[in-house]
């Protein structure tokens, strides 16, 4: 890992990384808050980021380095894809390709190389915030934003007793069932429907995937994507029928932006 900036903050660091990722053969990036107090961290929060972020969205923008030095927790935010590549398709939109993985795990000629941002976050990152940053008993839990809400609570379902806690601010939490996630799985995963589903977190809690603890969600009902897009509804009700515990806080007057993420992000951490 190269350290590419680092500042002071809150009487800890904020550093900006690079490495090389054997899982997607790129250089990634992601940024730390570490609060470097005189005990290791007590967790961590890995936070994923929406469509068109990078891993400076979240710790730029959402004031949240005050709670987490407080609580002496530490936060990592991921790049939201690989860079400097040239798939087919790959630069042509916000929601598709560069900035937009879906944090899944891509089987389509091309991405299939390299889109592997489920592993990627999973197994690589997961495996370096343990091994560089925290104590091996310290907890990991995982949240999001948008796109980034979609990756927290796949990847949180499918793997329950690695990540603590599972939250997400404005979830696409249906994909295969919106305009984003369909024009997305099918770039990534092709026209199979079934493979879709372990994919998304509706289809996966049918599966019989749920986490120990109760999930939280933070919707704003000013949200423009609220109808068409997250589809909150539906993760809510088959939560209720498969008995995963979920908490939907919906907050009148709130949209889509870091805004609204900021205003509710101290009770997160």
């Amino acid at each position: 890992m190269q350290i590419l900036k680092s500042s002071k903050c809150f009487g800890g660091e904020v550093r900006f990384y690079e490495h090389d990722s054997l899982i997607t053969k790129t250089k990634m990036r992601f940024s730390v808050f570490l609060p470097l107090q005189a005990n290791p961290p007590v967790s961590c929060m890995l936070w994923l980021s929406g469509l068109t972020c990078t891993e400076e969205n979240f710790i730029i923008k959402a004031g949240a380095q005050k709670y987490l030095a407080d609580k002496n927790i530490m936060l990592l935010c991921p790049d939201t894809s690989p860079r400097g590549l040239t798939l087919p398709y790959e630069h042509e939109s916000d929601d598709f390709g560069s900035g937009a993985s879906f944090y899944l795990s891509a089987s389509t000629p091309g991405y299939k190389d390299h889109y592997d941002m489920y592993n990627y976050i999973n197994n690589e990152l997961y495996n370096l915030i343990k091994t560089e940053f925290i104590s091996s008993n310290a907890k990991i839990s995982i949240c999001g934003h948008s796109m980034g809400g979609h990756g927290a609570l796949v990847i949180g379902l499918k793997n329950p007793y690695k990540y603590y806690k599972i939250s997400a601010f404005a979830p696409i939490v249906n994909p295969s069932q919106c305009p984003w996630g369909q024009k997305a799985f099918n770039g990534y995963l092709g026209n199979d429907k079934e493979e879709w589903k372990i994919w998304d977190a509706t289809e996966l809690m049918k599966s019989g995937f749920c986490h120990p603890q109760p999930i939280i969600i933070e919707q704003g009902l000013s949200d423009p994507f609220l109808e068409k897009q997250l589809l909150t509804e539906n993760f809510a009700k088959v939560c209720e029928d498969y008995g995963q515990t979920l908490q939907v806080n919906y907050h009148e007057g709130y949209d889509h932006s870091y805004w609204f993420i900021a205003s509710f992000i101290e009770w997160h951490i």
